[in-house]
């Protein structure tokens, strides 16, 4: 079964919003914790788990944009996303975490959902993913195959042939990789 993917942009001109961003030079692991631990609970009143969350800096403007993707059984709908949408715009708009005006984005995973903790890996056992490592493991950094086994610290993954054991904490970006030719 494929899932839809939706987006729902809510533009925040001003106010107080939070900082988010995995990877390069913005991240700052106290304010990615703090905005977390704000949205997390209202997420999970929800009934959704947040996968992800990104802060980006784009247009010719250099606008920011904050992007939430979350997922719960099933698959969230457009009215799933663009209800907890308004709730983060009010909760997000009342903390001190980041000044200064953003574009709030809440979207699905999409088909090809993110991987990151050991039991999103879980649900795709048996099933291709593309796993891209901070390090080089046997010789590469990025690996499309079928996950075989998800263990305590790490995954296994079967690539044309070969058994790859990838350690957890050397996993850079994962996601699942629909077979469109099923």
């Amino acid at each position: 079964m494929v899932k839809n993917q939706y987006t729902l942009v809510v533009s925040t001109q001003s106010g107080l919003c939070p900082l988010f961003y995995f990877g390069g030079t913005m991240s700052t692991n106290a304010t990615v914790t703090r905005v977390w631990e704000i949205a997390g609970p209202l997420v999970q009143e929800e009934g959704m788990e947040i996968l992800e969350i990104e802060l980006r800096h784009e247009g010719r403007s250099n606008g920011k944009v904050l992007r939430f993707f979350l997922d719960k059984e099933g698959g969230p709908n457009l009215d799933d996303l663009t209800r907890v949408s308004r709730r983060l715009s009010d909760l997000l708009d009342t903390t001190d975490a980041l000044e200064g005006s953003y574009t709030l984005e809440v979207s699905s995973p999409g088909v090809n959902r993110i991987l990151k903790k050991p039991e999103h890996y879980v649900r795709y056992v048996g099933k291709r993913v593309r796993v891209r490592t901070r390090e080089t493991i046997c010789g590469r950094r990025s690996f499309l195959g079928l996950l075989q086994d998800v263990r305590e610290d790490g995954i296994i993954l079967m690539q044309e042939g070969s058994e790859f054991r990838i350690p957890l904490a050397a996993i850079e970006k994962a996601n699942y990789e629909h077979d469109w030719s099923a």
